[in-house]
């Protein structure tokens, strides 16, 4: 089967070009400011210019105010934004920027199940496995992304218990918080490309 990957919390040119040299489809830039992965929206827009057609642009926050929305719109145009389904609420954004509303394992979900969301750990960025049998019962009913404590050691089991939509790493390609690794980057995804490739939808 397909897949998408997304490489999460890039913070250096380094690490996109080597999200981008080993195949990813999305990178998310983290705009939270008590994040290590934090980057300002015009250090988002520095980054993104060497993204070539066809790699998204995400943009990943956690209860942003509105401010904050506007001026990640206007730096970084992103192509998809990624936050809590409450937040989408509140926000205003354009109807052009796809929406990844974020679930986390042990809370609820909002009925009808949107047509795609990101499926993680009890906390964003903390590298915590979300809960797969959970996440392969929701992957029947949607386009689930899977987040949460994937590394290239473990992502081929996730990928073959959940069957996601789109998987979904940040911590796991890390040498410390916020500082990838990008040796780890391109390990990841070529495990999770072979993974995808031994599993039949």
């Amino acid at each position: 089967m397909n897949i998408l990957v997304k490489i999460c919390g890039l913070t250096t040119a380094e690490a996109v070009e080597a999200a981008v040299s080993a195949g990813a489809d999305a990178v998310g830039f983290v705009f939270h400011e008590p994040s290590p992965r934090n980057v300002s929206p015009e250090v988002a827009a520095r980054l993104a210019a060497q993204l070539p057609p066809g790699v998204r642009k995400v943009a990943v926050t956690l209860h942003p105010g509105q401010a904050l929305v506007d001026d990640i719109l206007a730096a970084l145009a992103p192509d998809v934004w990624q936050t809590d389904a409450a937040d989408f609420e509140l926000l205003r954004i354009p109807v052009e920027v796809e929406r990844w509303p974020v679930f986390r394992s042990g809370s609820g979900l909002q009925s009808p199940l949107p047509v795609r969301l990101l499926f993680e750990g009890p906390r964003s960025g903390a590298g915590e496995v979300a809960n797969w049998s959970a996440a392969a019962d929701l992957a029947d009913r949607t386009e689930l992304i899977l987040g949460g404590g994937l590394t290239s050691a473990n992502v081929a089991a996730a990928v073959a218990t959940v069957r996601p939509f789109g998987i979904d790493v940040s911590s796991g390609v890390e040498l410390s918080p916020g500082r990838k690794d990008l040796a780890r980057i391109l390990e990841f995804v070529a495990a999770a490309r072979v993974a995808a490739a031994g599993v039949c939808r």
